[in-house]
């Protein structure tokens, strides 16, 4: 993310996340899992949006800037979804000052997604189209869950899914998987030939 702090705003462009990229462990609807939002997802949710609106911490209180006014940029790459904006709240130029901003997240309806499991327990979501609303800059409070850039909040029937996490001191730590079966088995293979 790079900040641009000037007297009476700052600027703000950097990347909310890279597509096929894998998430850090987050809870979803559809449980614990990975998740990777994929090529052309938020492409598609670009194009359907009547506006997208840039929180922090997805708060829904204020929104400090939007597409529909201009101060918020929004499109999908050939890395990802790429944000840039320009802030005139104190609060956010006061924290871009302080170094306290430390990523991006973002706020979806997940439209269609696929699970795929896996020998490590830890299924893999795969979403590949989804309806963005918003966009958030994460302070240290939280944690974005994509490296280098989960709140559920529920809306009727559909799940708003948020991609940021309370801050931990801990990492997450992922299981590694156990191959001791499969290495018997080659192992019986290799002697039986």
């Amino acid at each position: 993310m790079r900040i641009e702090v000037r007297s009476d705003c700052v600027l703000i462009d950097g990347y909310v996340n890279a597509v096929g990229r894998e998430s850090k462990p987050i809870i979803t609807p559809d449980g614990k899992c990975v998740e990777i939002i994929e090529p052309g997802a938020f492409k598609k949710g670009l194009e359907r949006a009547e506006d997208v609106l840039l929180l922090l911490n997805h708060e829904k209180g204020k929104s400090y800037a939007s597409q529909k006014s201009g101060t918020l940029k929004l499109c999908e790459d050939n890395i990802g979804l790429r944000a840039s904006c320009t802030i005139t709240d104190p609060e956010i130029i006061r924290k871009a000052r302080n170094k306290e901003l430390q990523g991006w997240s973002f706020g979806m309806y997940a439209n269609s997604v696929h699970m795929e499991e896996r020998a490590d327990g830890l299924p893999r979501r795969h979403i590949t189209d989804l309806d963005i609303f918003e966009v958030s800059l994460i302070d240290m409070r939280k944690s974005p869950c994509y490296a280098g850039t989960s709140v559920e909040c529920r809306s009727d029937a559909l799940y708003a899914e948020t991609r940021a996490s309370e801050f931990s001191d801990s990492e997450y730590i992922v299981p590694q998987p156990d191959y001791s079966e499969y290495e018997k088995r080659l192992k019986v293979l290799e002697e039986a030939t």
